[in-house]
């Protein structure tokens, strides 16, 4: 073949298919480099103006993830369009390929669902590095969270690693602010009003506090008698914390309200237990021996 000819076919490929190529590779370069100015605003809005270490590494997070699914998806797009561009039959590639990726999906389909879900936590902004929660039946301290599993160490340090796809109900205990219940139980020869004046007392005292005031946001909500229970009444009522103080809070409060009951003389009573002895058909109960034993002896009846 002559020369001349294999260099103007040559010319021609480069001049048709060759610059359709070209073409395709600079606009997936631009396509990429935008799909990066896209992730890096989409990181700003996701941290939503927050300064704290936590949201800038979700952020990070999410924008890495969706940018680099952006980019596979931009160069398999480009890989197949140049393809076509060279001549090569892209149905059966895209048949193998469909393949590939079906055997791929059953055989990660676990790994793929940790993803997706580990995705959508972090999206949602619903757990957080130092946040306590609870989820798949373990409770505990969140170590570390990304889009694979969740780490907790729980109060007797135990660590939990737990896979994000077996996550499907989140309880966060301290998320922006924390909460304690607390359920007060006196005797029933106790007058309310003043259990409850006393209450509030304790609580005036924790306000002025400087060691408990800062942890505390709200001052103790009161919500009144609760219930009757079997020995006591129950008083509800509750603190709003800073998240993660509400126990130590809690402790504390309990700590002087006790104090306060001991020097007002109000009962916290035990459990009060009624003996039934029992009564035979002709309506007679059987004896029972009572034994009181003292220092000096015994007394038998």
């Amino acid at each position: 073949m002559d020369l001349s000819v294999v260099l103007k076919e040559i010319g021609n490929w480069f001049i048709s298919t060759g610059l359709r190529i070209f073409l395709i590779a600079i606009v997936t370069l631009i396509v990429i480099k935008g799909i990066k100015v896209f992730t890096n605003r989409l990181s700003t809005l996701f941290s939503k103006q927050k300064v704290d270490e936590e949201s800038k590494k979700r952020a990070a997070t999410l924008s890495s993830v969706i940018r680099h699914v952006l980019v596979v998806v931009i160069l398999v797009v480009a890989a197949i369009t140049i393809l076509g561009q060279l001549g090569v039959q892209i149905g059966p590639v895209l048949a193998a390929a469909g393949i590939a990726g079906l055997a791929v999906g059953f055989g990660a389909q676990s790994l793929v669902k940790d993803v997706i879900n580990g995705f959508f936590i972090l999206l949602e902004d619903q757990i957080r590095v130092g946040d306590v929660v609870q989820i798949a039946g373990k409770g505990g301290l969140v170590e570390k969270v990304n889009l694979k599993m969740t780490i907790l160490r729980d109060f007797s340090a135990n660590v939990h690693y737990i896979p994000n796809g077996n996550i499907d109900v989140v309880t966060n205990m301290t998320k922006d602010y924390s909460r304690y219940v607390f359920d007060i139980g006196v005797a029933y020869r106790e007058d309310i009003d003043e259990v409850m004046k006393i209450i509030r007392e304790v609580d005036e005292e924790m306000q002025k506090d400087s060691s408990c005031s800062e942890d505390i946001l709200e001052p103790l909500e009161i919500f009144g008698l609760d219930q009757f229970a079997d020995s006591a009444i129950i008083v509800k009522a509750r603190y709003k914390t800073k998240p993660i103080k509400q126990w130590g809070v809690a402790r504390e409060f309990n700590r002087r309200l006790k104090k306060k009951f001991d020097e007002k003389n109000i009962e916290i009573p035990f459990p009060h237990v009624t003996l039934y002895m029992g009564e035979d058909k002709q309506g007679e109960a059987a004896p029972m021996r009572i034994s009181i034993k003292e220092k000096l002896g015994a007394v038998s009846n």
